[in-house]
């Protein structure tokens, strides 16, 4: 491969060019985006990767983290992800992530239940696109509205997580910079894509 430090160098400047995100978003744009499924996964970080302010690294008991938020399509191929600390909640980082897709395609957007919010399904309903999210056990109102065998296919999303955690970047996260790490993340999605 050569020298490590000139393997960094170049990865670092297509990271701050952003090429490989945009490799990555050239690949997804062929997507069967009847239905999208889209969830959160928590991500180790290494100690030596904490230290830099701003770099999407919390403390939290189980020591530092940060978390992918992940879409994905009909046959559980990555669309779209975003990068935040570990203790954020999925609910908040959601409207970004549905925001940075075309959803007029769309016909469900299907999630677990800390998605349960109704500001988040009228952004979904806004687009004329179905919210396949249950209600949390302690609403007021019931699940009528889930299409459950719908739901049961949500495990494409975990499958998903599962196959980018086999990349020992991404089960634990070694780059000191957000943007490092989600060059890393795109990288690993480039490579999910290729066989297709």
């Amino acid at each position: 491969f050569g020298q490590p430090n000139s393997i960094f160098k170049r990865f670092n400047r297509w990271s701050s060019s952003g090429k490989l995100l945009t490799i990555f978003k050239l690949l997804s744009l062929n997507t069967d985006m009847e239905w999208l499924f889209i969830d959160g996964s928590h991500i180790r970080a290494h100690q030596h990767s904490a230290g830099i302010a701003d770099q999407a690294i919390s403390k939290s008991a189980g020591g530092n983290s940060s978390k992918i938020h992940l879409v994905v399509d009909s046959n559980g191929n990555p669309i779209d992800f975003i990068i935040t600390d570990g203790t954020t909640h999925d609910v908040k980082v959601a409207p970004d992530l549905i925001s940075k897709i075309d959803l007029n395609e769309a016909e469900i957007v299907c999630a677990d239940k800390g998605y349960d919010s109704e500001p988040l399904r009228q952004q979904i309903r806004a687009t004329g696109t179905k919210a396949n999210i249950p209600k949390k056990s302690n609403s007021q109102s019931n699940n009528d509205h889930m299409d459950w065998y719908l739901y049961k296919i949500r495990h494409l999303v975990e499958n998903m997580f599962c196959r980018l955690k086999q990349f020992r970047g991404i089960a634990t996260r070694y780059d000191k910079l957000k943007r490092n790490y989600e060059s890393s993340v795109a990288l690993a999605c480039i490579f999910l894509w290729l066989p297709l």
